[in-house]
Formats: C-alpha cells, structure tokens, sequence
C-alpha cells in the first residue's frame, strides 16, 4: 500500500480505486499459476516453433534445480544473463528467481569490458550467454571470476527452416565445442533433470538487478525485490489491459526493463501468447504480426519509425494490431499519424526507468496526448520539483520530475551515499529524483522538456557521457574527450565526441578510425556517430571542462 502521506492526483475519476490489488508472493510463481490455468495453452512461438506454458515450465524448473545442485547457487546469489531474446532467456530468467537468485540482465550489446565490469560489480558466480556471444564473457570464466558458464544456441529451440528469422541469427558452436572450452551446454543442463529444493524466497528477496549509468560514469545496479516488479507489471497489466487472448509480439528487449515487464513477465501473467523476435527487423516484425495475428506490439519510438520508413510499410497488413505503444523517447508526430492512418490506433506514450522499473507514467489509452509521458498510473505520486530543491512547481511550470511509487526500485547496489542522494523526502514521503526536467499540465499529463543528468537518449538507451569518455580514453592517439548528444533524425538522439589528440596524432587521427576502434570496445548504442577534433576543449578557472559550451 501507498504512503499515507502520499498524494492521490487531482485527476483522479472519482470512485476509481487508485490502490490495486497484486499478488504477495515471487515473481516466479506467477509461472506456475499460468500453468495451472492454461498449460497447455501456448506461451511462446520462437521461429516458427510453439511451446506451451507447461514446456516452458518444466524446463524452468529443470534449470532451477541444475542452478541449485550443480552450479551451488545459493539464495541471494546474482547470475548474469547474456543472450537476445529467445526462449531460453525466459527459461533461464525463472531458473534463476525459482533457484532464489536474482537476475543481472546484460545487454547482448556489452563487450568484454563491460562484461568484466559486471562480474565484478555483482560478485556474480554463474552467469547465462547465448554461445554467439561467448567471446566477451569467457575471459571471467578462464580466469576464475566466474565458476559456472552456462550457454545456449540461439537456433536452438526455432524450427528448421522457418522463413521469418533474422539474416545474421548464425548457428553458433555447438554445445560439445563449447563444453570444450569449459561452458555447460543449456540443453545439457537441462537433461539433468534436477529437481529444485522447496521455494524459500518471498516477495521481499532480491529480483533482478537491472544497470543503469550513474553520476560516476560507471554503471549502477538497481535493485529490486520481486515486491517492486511485481508492482509494475500488475499496476501495468491493470492500466492497459491484456488477458489470455492477447498475441504479443516480443519485439523489444527483454534485458530492458520495458521489454522484460511488456515483452515476458506481461504475457506469462496473464497467459498470452508471445511470439518472440530475436532481433529488431521491421520487415520480420511486419511478418510476424500478419502470421500470427498479432494484437499487441510495445516498441520504442526508433521501431516504430523503422516500420514507417519501410519501403513497403504500405503493403504490410497490420490489421490485427489493437494496440500500439511504448517509451524511451518522444513520437515523432508525422510517424504516429502514419502509424494511426495505417493502423487506427494512437501511439500510447509511457515513462519509466531501470530505477521503477519500467513505466510510473503511461498515457490513458481512452485520450493518449502525443510527444507526452503520460499520467501517473495506480499508487504513483509524482510532482515537479525545482531544480535541487524540494518545493513543488505549480502546474505548467518545469522542474524535477519526481515519484513515490511501490514499483520504485530499494536502492544502487552497494551504493548507500548515491541511493541516499536519489531520494527525496517530503512529508515523510520519499520521492526518487529521476534527474528528467519537464512540468505538468492541467489534466495531470506529465512532458519531458530535458535531463537534469548530462544523459544522452540514444533510441531509448540511455548513455552516460564519462562512462563513453574513460572508455575513449584508452586509446594511445586520444588526450582528452568530452561525449555530448547531438541530434539524430532517426534515434532522437546520438552520441557525439569531442577529442583533443596526442600531439604526435594530430592531423593522422581520423574520425573513422575512432569510430571503428570504439565499435570494438563498447556496446554499438555507446559508440559515437560523430566525432569531432578540437584543440583544446573548453574549461573552468577550477579545470572542469565545460561541456554545455560544446554543441
């Protein structure tokens, strides 16, 4: 239950509850209750290939136990999960909660550093990759960091010759060469067939801890109990409802947060069918919502934009579709009219972090406003701050974004003094500070006007410049960086950096050259689109360098 010093909105309907109800135990469970209701049902079409709730459930179960008995997880134990969207991924992330671990979900993006980075921030042991992406994580195995490696096919559990499956989803090693080299295979682990112990985790035990760039540079681990996932995806299934009809198309990726609670936790909730895309194609997702008769796709806006700039967007039958939405960044307006044209359906716009994970604000599906993050949903009080200050803003006037929500995460892993600095407390209340600038108008809808944090949006990743600048830094010809955003027709925003060379590189350093030599060492979203060379960059009496003089 809310705060009682929290605040229901004045836009409110009278006679609406502004509390929910939401079940008080594991996220997992919500698995098995599925199951009990609709196991043979299907839950997941991957490739052409079904599986019912009950398939999904046993191997679930299966690799619980193996986690248990084979790998030593024990409760509280963080395991890593490195893969694209497949079934495996949703398999491996029940394991892990049914075993009492928490999830660490990792971008499949991520290159070795970022890995290792992750290793160790955690104290993970175990950790789960698809073998196509081996390469980055088998450094942490060799050298001892991490003790149980476990890894899956991504064509493993697709069917042979589906015609709907991305280009470059290649069969990887197999699992008897992976085993070579010290990984589990998945399916391996699975014939183990162990039976896990007795669930002993409650709703107050750790989750999933999914990472989210910091003040530092360095990324932050949010955690997480399965009480606070639990509040959103309920609150969520609530505001926009779905039910065991519901054809999903599992577009967006499940490692972020709005694609693991819309895209996996939603479906399995509420029995639908999830037809997973592995990796984003307009065409394939165009495909697939024909095939299947899709009926719900959550995207972010540079899907969206993808699929309208399609050369035959026209000639796609996307008739199926009864609801269309997302976040990460604002609509551009000419895309949602083409999308509504098509389609009849408003774009419903939403707003939330890895800190809430997921939405605090969607917009109401019955009167969606465009380029706007939405209204407060169930138990959330969210106001506008000024800046650094705890007084609330009037209405229409921008400031802080702020929210008291049951979704809202406990803290920063191992951070106290940066968890501290992310709350505020007002009446007894404490409000997480998203550190987003934008006001509230009359209605009760909330609109983005900027960051208070230097936070590049990229297509709805969020990057943080000093983590992009340290990395860079590694270079031998680079003395100096500084990472600003620049404006990107296609993902809103990109990643621009402004380098001061070596002295012995200056006028050899080229911008291909940094941006080819980037792409090897950070996940693409990171790498800069632009690069640009100055002398100097500009700076403070005191030294700092003065990144808003940069543009």
């Amino acid at each position: 239950m809310p705060h009682p010093n929290a605040r229901i909105p004045d836009f409110w309907p009278a006679g609406k509850r502004w509390t929910f109800d939401r079940p008080d135990h594991p996220l997992d469970a919500n698995l098995e209750a599925s199951v009990e209701k609709w196991g043979n049902r299907i839950a997941v079409t991957y490739n052409g290939a079904d599986y019912t709730y009950a398939d999904i459930a046993a191997r679930v179960t299966a690799f619980a136990g193996y986690l248990q008995h084979e790998a030593g997880l024990q409760k509280g134990d963080r395991v890593l999960l490195y893969t694209q969207n497949c079934p495996q991924y949703i398999i491996a992330f029940y394991g892990i909660l049914r075993a009492g671990g928490a999830v660490v979900p990792v971008n499949p993006m991520n290159k070795q550093a970022e890995i290792d980075y992750l290793v160790s921030d955690t104290g993970a042991k175990i950790a789960v990759c698809a073998l196509e992406l081996s390469d980055h994580i088998l450094p942490a195995l060799k050298r001892g960091v991490l003790t149980t490696l476990i890894g899956a096919r991504m064509t493993d559990m697709g069917q042979e010759g589906f015609d709907l499956v991305p280009q470059n989803l290649a069969a990887a090693m197999s699992e008897t060469e992976a085993e070579a080299l010290g990984i589990v295979g998945f399916q391996k682990a699975l014939d183990q067939a162990h039976t896990p112990r007795p669930r002993d985790t409650t709703s107050d035990d750790l989750a999933v801890i999914p990472y989210s760039s910091g003040t530092t540079g360095q990324p932050k681990g949010c955690v997480h109990t399965h009480r606070t996932v639990m509040a959103s995806l309920v609150a969520g299934v609530i505001w926009n409802p779905i039910h065991e009809n519901t054809v999903h198309l599992g577009a967006l990726p499940f490692f972020h947060v709005t694609g693991m609670m819309n895209g996996m936790h939603g479906p399995i909730l509420t029995g639908g069918r999830n037809v997973i895309l592995p990796r984003w194609s307009s065409a394939l997702a165009a495909g697939l919502i024909e095939r299947y008769r899709i009926t719900r796709w959550r995207s972010i806006s540079t899907m969206a934009i993808d699929l309208v700039n399609d050369p035959k967007f026209d000639s796609y039958d996307l008739s199926s579709l009864e609801m269309i939405g997302g976040g990460g960044a604002a609509m551009p307006e000419a895309i949602a009219k083409k999308l509504y044209d098509m389609t009849g359906l408003d774009y419903v716009e939403g707003y939330g972090l890895s800190e809430t994970m997921a939405a605090t604000h969607v917009n109401p599906i019955d009167a969606p406003k465009r380029q706007c993050l939405g209204q407060p949903i169930f138990e959330v009080d969210s106001r506008v701050l000024e800046i650094g200050g705890d007084t609330e803003l009037p209405h229409g006037e921008v400031g802080e974004i702020v929210m008291h929500a049951p979704q809202n995460f406990i803290g920063y892993w191992q951070r106290p003094d940066e968890t501290e600095e992310a709350f505020v407390e007002i009446d007894g209340v404490p409000f997480f500070r998203s550190g987003d600038i934008g006001y509230r108008d009359a209605d009760g809808y909330f609109f983005m006007v900027d960051r208070v944090k230097r936070m590049v949006n990229a297509a709805g990743f969020k990057v943080w410049p000093a983590e992009i600048e340290m990395l860079m830094l590694h270079h031998p010809d680079i003395a100096e960086a500084c990472v600003i955003g620049a404006k990107d027709e296609r993902r809103g925003e990109c990643v621009k950096a402004v380098v001061v060379t070596q002295p012995e590189a200056r006028g050899t350093l080229t911008e291909e050259s940094v941006i080819a030599w980037c792409k090897t060492q950070m996940s693409a979203y990171k790498c800069p689109s632009i690069v640009e060379f100055v002398d100097a960059l500009p700076k403070s009496g005191a030294g700092k360098v003065l990144w808003k003089d940069l543009t």
